[in-house]
């Protein structure tokens, strides 16, 4: 099997060779709110499994949505129903509930701290966008975070960021593509139409409950 070509912001490509153990695991992490889950979300969890001949891509929604309006965002149980909806038929893709299952607001040191001691023969792959890298100095225990061990963080370009940081951070470049879950909330509260931006399961089941609407 080929290795899998990784684009590092100042080092030329990587190559990655997939694993041959059949115990070991290489595991994406991909956290964000959901609010609907989009095409965007999807692209960036499938190339960066491909890209860093992952085993799998989890998508971790958050329990209790930080810095939005909540009179916008749906209940975890929503959002996590139509994230279900949006990975189904592609076996690289899965949801990862462990900060859906403690509530409240979550810490990403915490969370895999707790993902690290519970698979011991796991290695993760922590996937935030460049905007978000940008500020890991303001991470909570950022500095504990990147010393645990089987952690790696994998940075994708964003547009309007700097993509800068002094952490290390395995960077992917994936096409890209301008969807936002606010910008899909907007239309669908003004009646626009948003084929193509969100899975058709998705889209339909946003119709049948009426989410979005105010």
């Amino acid at each position: 099997m080929q290795g899998c070509q990784v684009y590092a912001k100042t080092q030329p490509a990587v190559q990655y060779q997939p694993q041959t153990s059949s115990r070991h695991q290489r595991v994406g992490i991909y956290g964000g709110t959901f609010n609907p889950v989009h095409n965007a979300h999807l692209i960036v969890a499938d190339q960066v499994g491909h890209a860093l001949c992952l085993n799998k891509v989890l998508l971790m929604p958050d329990a209790i949505p930080p810095h939005v309006d909540h009179k916008s965002a749906v209940s975890a149980d929503l959002r996590r129903q139509m994230l279900e909806l949006a990975i189904e038929g592609n076996p690289m893709l899965g949801i990862e509930d462990a900060e859906l299952k403690r509530g409240g607001v979550s810490y990403t040191y915490d969370t895999m701290k707790a993902l690290l001691e519970r698979h011991p023969n796991t290695d993760y792959y922590f996937i935030i966008g460049g905007d978000m890298v940008d500020y890991l100095d303001k991470w909570y225990r950022i500095e504990d975070l990147i010393k645990l061990p089987r952690f790696h963080f994998v940075g994708v370009r964003r547009p309007h960021a700097q993509n800068e940081t002094k952490y290390p951070v395995i960077w992917v470049d994936i096409p890209a593509i301008d969807i936002s879950s606010s910008d899909i909330r907007t239309r669908i509260r003004q009646g626009q139409s948003v084929n193509y931006l969100l899975p058709r399961s998705v889209a339909a089941f946003i119709k049948e409950h009426h989410l979005y609407n105010d």
